[in-house]
């Protein structure tokens, strides 16, 4: 057993008002405001948890939904790039309507109380065409990305018309939209001109004229009417940030499909799974190079990686684990702030000029983006995982965000391909706070970490987790434990396990942790605080001055404690599983839970469970409803052995659609799809196995999506071409891989011929899924 040691002593992080002139009050006398650690809404310290999703890659009849989805995973910002060439392709001939209706977005995220930060550009990138610039700028007797007077005249003209669409949505009136990106990674980053793709290959300038620049775009924007308190522009890679204006935006990412358009054969560790301090310390950091004092305003981030698409000289499945990793390596260095890029996925729109507004090394719609929310709607295995990190941090914002980063010795000197020692770190507030432990590593494999402890050093006592014997975590698992916490008098000593939320109910506190997979659950008390334990699924010992509680592993469990002062407390502990299922909410000013194998959408009216296949829906929920619960009006028979938890079974309609699929060639097949196959489904989903090269869908000629082959099953989402695919059905090909290929140039006139010895392109399986709803209460 590994015993590793941390001094924890004399943490009190200095906090601060930020020397900013960042902030505002709106009409309705709420403010927002910023520490040099954290953003405050109405003098309370405020977790931002922030997603990216594009609204004109999106289907406008899908929206709410999604909005939806994104709240229920504890996102309370919507980012949103405001694409240039996708609302004026053709110069002076704007376009607000159906899917790039900016205003029907803003005011869908406003009715379910998710809060928007607006990303102006006029400069994007996000994988779209030039960047986002419009074709007709190219060429142009003037300089793009800079204080060139003739380029601003076209910047100001897009600013007038975006504020157009937003005025009444601002923060200022009583509206969402609380901040306000000013050009992305300026005089960092750039992209190809795709109208010299495969010619002269010339790039869109990087920029210039620096932070002048960022200021003078900040002014125009104000000039016509987009006031928010809070600007921001990307900080990574030395971009232009002047932190008197704006608030600079951080972020990461593990797997890089750009590197492969150079000479790089294979794709480094990085070091973004390594602990690292972002706040106290002014040493640069790897991907965090910041050029002002570190600690005068807080680290934020937009852009960690959520997803990664598919370039084609890039073709990788993106680890789920990744992403939560990823958002306890930030939070643990300090960020009270986190964005995700992609949070959700979408498709690229076509052009009435120029067919596809894609960059060419991605597919031409598909921008699925491997996002925790897939490019039609799919819940993924890191939406879950994160959505339990959010509750917490949400839930514990007030306490939580004080907690300052403290690294143990030689921690952010870690080499990633070290998989032997362990990778922690802590933030704490006092006596108290969080231990922070990872075992994922992009492109490595890493070994489970078994029989280990670790022993804080604090002002008034060392603290042994766990007491006695070790713990273990399983590779690929991160998790969050806390110490000294109290909970309504109690204090938490430790627990081996990670808290994901809390609940009042009838007087009586609850809280819910659950067991990252490899621990085994303990949780230890202050003896003296206790007056008497009750515990269903363990049991209790005293060592030493402390009550230690272990729980069972494979099942639920809740300890009821009475405190001295007469508190009741209540913890349930659950299993890896359930916590990938759990989800809390507030529907008509109650709290609840519920775990369920199902997705739950919640809107001011009623709960919907959204489902694939035909098992039934199991379903556990707390507090219980006095009048049970009802499916589609049916009310549900309760199950035994639900513990804190009422349990119900729903049953659900078997729900097949055979397809009427004829294969021409291997790599070649028509699809029919009847009427019928449509009715009452949400979305259906044709799934494809194949290999090859690249995946194409269309329907009389016109490419619906398509999908660079990873080795994962190709999604199509068919219902927005619903009439289209009754009428005229659909063809599915695959490109080959080609080996040994070359091009034969022999003729004395202009011809050529590509040959390949081998090609390999075959369609191995073909599905489709119905997505459906139904309403529980």
């Amino acid at each position: 057993m590994t015993n590793y040691r941390i001094a924890v002593k004399n943490i009190k992080k200095d906090i601060y008002p930020a020397n900013t002139t960042l902030g505002g009050t709106n009409k309705n006398g709420e403010d927002i405001r910023f520490t040099n650690y954290y953003m405050l809404r109405n003098g309370e310290s405020f977790f931002g948890i922030c997603g990216e999703f594009h609204y004109s890659r999106y289907h406008c009849e899908q929206w709410e939904d999604e909005i939806i989805k994104m709240k229920m995973g504890g996102i309370n910002i919507i980012a949103t790039y405001i694409f240039w060439n996708h609302h004026e392709e053709e110069q002076g001939k704007f376009v607000w309507e159906g899917n790039k209706n900016l205003r029907r977005f803003i005011e869908l995220c406003g009715k379910h109380g998710v809060n928007v930060i607006i990303r102006i550009g006029p400069f994007d990138h996000g994988e779209v065409r030039n960047g986002g610039l419009p074709d007709w700028l190219f060429g142009r007797p003037f300089e793009l990305r800079a204080n060139d007077e003739e380029y601003l005249v076209y910047v100001k003209r897009l600013y007038k018309e975006i504020s157009h669409q937003v005025q009444g949505l601002l923060f200022k009136d009583g509206g969402p939209i609380i901040g306000t990106q000013l050009e992305n990674e300026h005089q960092h980053s750039a992209a190809p001109w795709e109208m010299t793709t495969g010619t002269s290959n010339e790039w869109v300038t990087g920029g210039n004229d620096g932070e002048d620049h960022i200021k003078r775009l900040k002014q125009l924007a104000i000039e016509v009417g987009i006031e928010t308190p809070i600007y921001t522009c990307t900080g990574w890679g030395g971009a232009s940030a002047p932190i008197d204006e704006v608030l600079p935006l951080w972020g990461g990412y593990a797997y890089w499909p750009w590197i492969f358009y150079g000479d790089v054969k294979e794709h480094p560790a990085t070091p973004e799974y390594i602990f690292r301090d972002f706040h106290n310390n002014e040493k640069e950091n790897y991907g965090f190079e910041a050029r002002y004092d570190t600690e005068s305003i807080p680290f934020a981030c937009a852009e960690m990686g959520g997803g990664m698409t598919v370039f084609y000289k890039y073709r990788f499945k993106l680890p789920f684990a990744s992403v939560d990793a990823m958002s306890e390596m930030k939070v643990a260095g300090g960020c009270n702030f986190v964005g995700y890029y992609m949070f959700h996925g979408g498709s690229n729109p076509k052009g009435k000029k120029t067919p596809f507004l894609n960059e060419t090394a991605t597919p031409k719609i598909s921008y699925d983006y491997q996002a925790a929310i897939g490019e039609f709607g799919q819940i993924r295995e890191s939406y879950k995982r994160l959505k339990r990190q959010h509750y917490f941090y949400k839930d514990f914002e007030d306490i939580f965000s004080k907690t300052k980063t403290v690294l143990p010795e030689g921690a952010d000197a870690i080499d990633p391909h070290d998989v032997e020692t362990l990778r922690y770190a802590v933030r704490a507030d006092g006596n108290s706070g969080f231990i922070f432990i990872n075992n994922f590593q992009d492109h490595v494999e890493m070994n489970d970490q078994n029989e280990f402890s670790i022993t804080l050093s604090l002002d008034e006592e060392e603290l042994r987790v766990p007491k006695r014997d070790s713990i273990s975590l399983a590779k690929d698992t991160c998790c969050i434990l806390p110490y000294n916490l109290d909970l309504n008098g109690c204090t938490l000593k430790y627990s081996t396990t990670q808290l994901i939320t809390k609940l009042e109910h009838d007087g009586e506190m609850y809280y819910f942790f659950f067991m990252p997979k490899g621990m085994s659950g303990e949780y230890s008390f202050d003896a003296t605080e206790i007056e008497k334990i009750q515990i269903d699924g363990g049991t209790v010992e005293e060592v030493e001055g402390h009550t230690i509680l272990k729980v069972h592993e494979h099942a639920m469990s809740t300890i009821k404690l009475i405190s001295s002062a007469g508190e009741k407390i209540n913890i349930c502990t659950i299993t890896e599983e359930d916590a990938l299922n759990f989800w809390k909410f507030t529907f008509k000013g109650k709290e609840q839970i519920v775990i369920t194998n199902a997705n739950v959408l919640v809107d001011e009216d009623h709960v919907r469970l959204e489902y694939t296949g035909s098992d039934d829906i199991e379903m556990k929920v707390f507090p219980h409803e006095s009048g049970g619960f009802t499916a589609n009006g049916k009310v549900l028979e309760e199950k035994a052995g639900g513990g804190l938890f009422k349990q119900y079974q729903i049953p659900i309609s078997p729900r097949t659609v055979n397809l009427d699929v004829t294969m021409v060639k291997e790599n070649k097949a028509k699809i029919n799809v009847r009427a019928e196959d449509f009715e009452d489904v949400k979305e259906l989903l044709l799934q494809i196995d194949y290999v090859g090269d690249i995946g194409y869908a269309f329907i009389d000629g016109e490419l619906i999506h398509d999908n660079f082959c990873n080795n994962d099953t190709w999604d199509v989402g068919l219902k927005a071409h619903e009439k289209e695919l009754v009428e005229k059905g659909m063809y599915v090909y695959i490109s080959p891989i080609k080996g040994d290929s070359f091009v034969k140039s022999d003729s004395p006139m202009a011809a050529r011929t590509e040959i390949a010895q081998n090609q390999i392109a075959q369609i191995q399986s073909m599905q489709a899924t119905p997505v459906r709803e139904i309403r529980i209460f």
